[in-house]
């Protein structure tokens, strides 16, 4: 199902023509019917002037992008991509069928980086909620964020829902910021450089063990 659309200035919006420029590069297939048969079936929601023409923000044409990949390199139909597109907008990061332990996450693109503006838009989070949660580390003090800050955005007002607020989180950003520094120390220590394609997956994995460490703490914590 396609994101609801919400209001925003025609500033930085895209016609079909431009999303076609920015795109049929990579896809050549790509037309104009099948972006309104994308539409039909929901799988974007472009905005519409007074006139009825459609306009694409820049995180519609990445989503665009997305959808693409998922059906050319992973072969999954449209309801299958809209079920993960339903748990990438509720902020999830889902796996790909067929490709685990690949998620979608692993497949944005470097350009997939959003406004201060889009980012509002995609979450319904306030510039000053924004703001907040920028102030306590829990976000990057940027005006362009990279896509996956709408999954910590989201996250982030669930728990704001919850009375946790972003304040109440600084202790998070701490820790976090702790075990990166344990993970770097591991990762040289194995003989591995930072930043390389090697370090990068020791991380990574050395990343996932301490994240399933943490789950059993805190499960065993919360079931006392």
């Amino acid at each position: 199902m396609a994101r609801p659309a919400r209001a925003q200035g025609s500033a930085g919006l895209l016609s079909i023509g431009q999303v076609l420029e920015r795109l049929q590069a990579d896809f050549a297939d790509l037309s104009p019917s099948k972006l309104r048969f994308l539409e039909e079936q929901e799988l974007i929601a472009p905005e519409r002037t007074k006139s009825g023409y459609r306009k694409f923000s820049q995180a519609d044409v990445e989503r665009l992008r997305l959808i693409l990949t998922l059906q050319r390199e992973h072969y999954l139909p449209l309801r299958v991509i809209a079920e993960l597109l339903g748990e990438m907008d509720a902020g999830r990061d889902p796996v790909i069928p067929g490709a685990a332990p690949r998620s979608i996450s692993s497949i944005l693109t470097p350009r997939r980086l959003l406004s201060r503006e889009e980012l509002q838009r995609l979450t319904g989070a306030s510039s000053r909620f924004i703001g907040e949660a920028i102030a306590a580390g829990l976000l990057p003090a940027t005006e362009v964020f990279p896509y996956e800050t709408v999954a910590e955005l989201t996250a982030l007002l669930r728990l704001a829902e919850q009375g946790i607020t972003p304040r109440h989180l600084r202790p998070v950003r701490v820790a976090a910021e702790r075990e990166a520094e344990l993970i770097g120390q591991a990762v040289e220590a194995r003989g591995s450089r930072q930043g390389s394609p090697r370090g990068e997956e020791a991380a990574l994995e050395l990343a996932g063990l301490l994240d399933t460490v943490r789950g059993g703490v805190l499960r065993r914590r919360l079931g006392r």
